[in-house]
């Protein structure tokens, strides 16, 4: 319970940071739909000469970019991308700041087991994680309230939010694994920012191509649609199901190497 206590004071102030940069860039977003909304006829007719593959890379649906719904899923694409970014370095600095700072041999010194002090860690990640998309959402929903010119379902609005979660679940197992292999290294941004990025990328990419379901697989930006989540009211199974496997694969290789790797001090 220490160590959690300890982690999480250590964390609190990223993860204020985190929240008020998301709920910045939603609201800054959603400042501007009344005034789409007023011109909607023009602000339709100027995307519709976007091409198809363009739209659908930037998560443009012409169908539903009028309604606060369909405006806020496009908007939530960049808010799924902050939130990659909190999760990634998180977990990829979780574990290798001890390395890093010359603490692990005064932390492993003490009487409690390796699985304890991952375990700990994990566990302040991701009450980090939860209290910033819970402040988020309930910040951003009164926003949307305020600048909605009809009424909207609450309930729908916090499914667009909730891939947020999982996202952030996948990318913070992504950064465990990668903590314990480059536990050494000095600088985890780099890194963090190069992963999140690319399969950021890759994920518009195959939005704006023809690949196909399989190759969705290959971003975890792309498990979750949120126009299907409007639509459908559900989200896609397969895109959960593969986001839970890379979630407990990332962890347990994580418990696993941690466990029994040699850990330097300097």
């Amino acid at each position: 319970m220490n160590m959690y206590l300890h982690e999480l004071k250590a964390l609190r102030k990223s993860g204020g940071g985190w929240a008020c940069a998301m709920i910045a860039l939603a609201a800054l977003f959603l400042s501007l739909y009344p005034s789409m909304v007023s011109d909607s006829a023009d602000f339709t007719s100027l995307l519709e000469g976007y091409p198809a593959s363009v739209r659908a890379m930037l998560g443009i649906n012409l169908e539903y970019i009028t309604s606060i719904l369909g405006f806020y899923s496009m908007v939530f694409a960049y808010i799924a991308l902050c939130g990659g970014i909190q999760a990634m370095h998180l977990g990829a600095s979780i574990l290798s700041k001890e390395a890093r700072e010359r603490t692990a041999d005064f932390l492993l010194v003490k009487p409690v087991s390796r699985a304890r002090i991952v375990s700990a860690k994990l566990l302040a990640a991701l009450t980090v994680i939860l209290v910033t998309d819970l402040v988020y959402f309930l910040v951003t929903a009164i926003i949307a309230s305020a600048v909605a010119t009809a009424n909207y379902s609450l309930s729908m609005f916090f499914m667009l939010n909730l891939p947020l979660l999982f996202i952030q679940l996948i990318f913070l197992a992504v950064g465990l694994v990668a903590s314990v292999f480059f536990s050494r290294l000095k600088n985890v941004l780099p890194l963090t920012l190069g992963v999140v990025f690319g399969l950021y990328m890759t994920g518009a990419l195959l939005a704006a191509g023809s690949e196909g379901e399989l190759a969705r697989y290959l971003s975890p930006f792309q498990y979750f649609d949120s126009i299907y989540i409007i639509e459908h009211h559900t989200f896609e199974l397969q895109y959960l199901i593969a986001g839970a496997l890379i979630v407990a694969a990332a962890v347990s290789v994580c418990y696993r190497v941690y466990i029994k790797k040699d850990i330097h001090a300097v």
